[in-house]
């Protein structure tokens, strides 16, 4: 029964802080302690946060930044790290909902797999919470289940580099060591960078850890129309966000010696728009472009034609 140290930070979450809250107490597992880290909050989340470590002193703990200060995610999450008490840590966004199984499930298989640091899992993309006519999606990893990788192989075959699906915050449990072997989260992605961060930490997980896929799905993630991804885009921020992870993790790679061919080619895959982008707009945009608009006028050339030919006949 190792002790679980939930890391929760949180932003001005008032509509859904305490229904996430309350997903950790209905854990079936219970040898768990919850850090609440207020970033800074200017709403009634810092009042929630305050009244349910008042209520359960014991196992839910309050923390923020000197001044009530906003540091961002990373800072916040690193800060729930290092007043943790549990030789295990599972990560949860305050706007998520664990099932009641989610704590119990993972720490089984780290009973039964003593090699592992990292165990990931499905999630289920919950778009019911706010439109019930709307469908909600089980999102699987993009690597093979029940399965443990050795360190460098998830590169090569999840995003952000390749196309596989990867796990969000919420689906994750960690040794903390681990978490202290890889230097915790990046503190540089903030603001709009922020979209990268969980990224980030994972590429030095990824990269330096044995890392267990899950088949099961305990945790519900809140799709949201103002999310951190939705922001960005709209603000035709995100290659300016992808290029800055890329360039950063080029230099990690580099700094930490990983010497893997395949690593390297993916690497400069993805960083080749960024580094060349008239060249790739003739090799790769344009001629996408072009077979995109042949694609739509073929049709319309064909019913044109037939038209024609029926005209003729008759």
């Amino acid at each position: 029964m190792p002790l679980v140290s939930v890391v929760l930070p949180f932003m001005n979450e008032e509509q859904f802080l305490e229904e996430t809250i309350k997903s950790v107490l209905e854990q079936d597992y219970s040898h768990w302690e919850l850090l609440l880290v207020d970033d800074g909050s200017t709403n009634a989340s810092t009042e929630i946060a305050k009244r349910f470590a008042a209520a359960y002193p014991d196992k839910i703990f309050y923390h923020e930044h000197e001044g009530h200060a906003n540091r961002g995610a990373t800072v916040s999450r690193n800060v729930g790290v290092l007043k943790s008490k549990g030789a295990l840590i599972a990560l949860l966004d305050a706007d998520d909902v664990w099932l009641p199984q989610k704590l119990s499930s993972q720490v089984a298989i780290f009973r039964d797999h003593p090699v592992v640091e990292m165990v990931a899992e499905a999630s289920l993309h919950w778009y019911s919470w706010c439109n019930p006519d709307k469908k909600n999606v089980v999102i699987r990893i993009g690597a093979e289940a029940r399965k443990v990788y050795a360190p460098g192989q998830l590169m090569l075959q999840l995003y952000p580099l390749c196309q596989g699906n990867t796990p969000g915050p919420s689906a994750l449990m960690l040794k903390k060591s681990a978490v202290v072997k890889v230097g915790g989260f990046e503190e540089s992605f903030v603001k709009q960078y922020q979209l990268y961060e969980d990224q980030a930490f994972l590429s030095k997980i990824y990269l330096n850890c044995h890392v267990y896929i899950s088949f099961s799905c305990h945790n519900l993630y809140r799709q949201r129309p103002d999310s951190t991804m939705y922001q960005v885009k709209q603000k035709g921020q995100y290659h300016v966000v992808r290029h800055y992870f890329l360039e950063w993790l080029s230099v990690y790679i580099e700094e930490k010696g990983f010497r893997e061919k395949a690593l390297d080619e993916l690497l400069q895959k993805a960083l080749f728009p960024y580094h060349h982008p008239k060249l790739f707009f003739f090799t790769h945009t344009l001629p996408h472009q072009v077979v995109q608009l042949t694609k739509k006028a073929v049709p319309v050339f064909a019913k044109q034609f037939i038209k024609k030919r029926l005209h003729q006949i008759k």
